[in-house]
């Protein structure tokens, strides 16, 4: 199974793709995790990306692709893979289409993360973080116990400082401009299938195995 996962901020894409991947023993490719690692074992791509990053400029596509080659080389994504953060624009699309082509490995679908933006925004903006446990909760949808009993215990709600509204609608706004034509892409290849992501982990994991049954 090779797959990309798309999805806006707030989706559960990354949550998603780790239940999934561990399930069908594939690897989960995160790019910037991807990135990091390249970096860190100083492969080829991995060596041109450092330079370019310590020089504070943006890693290109071209090195991009390359390290997600040198990434599904590797034996353990003989089987299959997730492709998680890449692509994100619809000229990186066409690119790693191209790539795969070459490899012989071609995408067998891209799936999209389906949520309303106004639930993205309550996922987002909700979030907080227990001061004491580290625990991740939600002013929106977590149990009105579980939050009582954080200040119970005496411990705080924290909310991290990008997590506020106009950072969040900046982020989406940005997805909305850049990613959508990146479905529009995979749409008008046959290659997508939309899956809804709005309710529990456990609902949406059955929905997300259904689709690439």
């Amino acid at each position: 199974m090779r797959i990309v996962l798309l999805g806006a901020p707030g989706s559960g894409k990354g949550t998603q793709a780790k239940i999934l991947a561990a399930a069908r023993n594939i690897p989960h490719i995160s790019t910037g995790d991807m990135l990091r690692a390249a970096v860190a074992q100083g492969t080829r791509f991995g060596q041109k990306a450092q330079a370019i990053m310590e020089a504070g400029q943006l890693v290109s596509d071209e090195i991009m692709l390359g390290i997600i080659a040198e990434r599904l080389a590797a034996p353990d994504a003989a089987d299959g893979f997730i492709l998680d953060g890449f692509p994100r624009t619809r000229q990186q699309a066409a690119d790693l289409e191209e790539l795969l082509d070459q490899l012989g490995v071609p995408l067998d679908a891209a799936i999209l993360m389906d949520v309303d933006f106004d639930i993205l925004m309550k996922r987002l903006t909700g979030r907080r973080t227990c001061s004491k446990t580290g625990k991740l909760l939600n002013v929106y949808f977590s149990p009105q116990a579980e939050l009582d009993a954080v200040v119970e215990a005496g411990g705080e709600l924290v909310q991290r400082e990008d997590d506020n509204e106009e950072t969040i609608s900046n982020r989406l706004n940005v997805y909305r401009e850049q990613t959508e034509p990146v479905v529009e892409f995979y749409r008008k290849r046959g290659r997508l299938t939309t899956v809804d992501a709005q309710g529990s982990i456990d609902e949406v994991n059955e929905r997300l195995v259904g689709a690439v049954a």
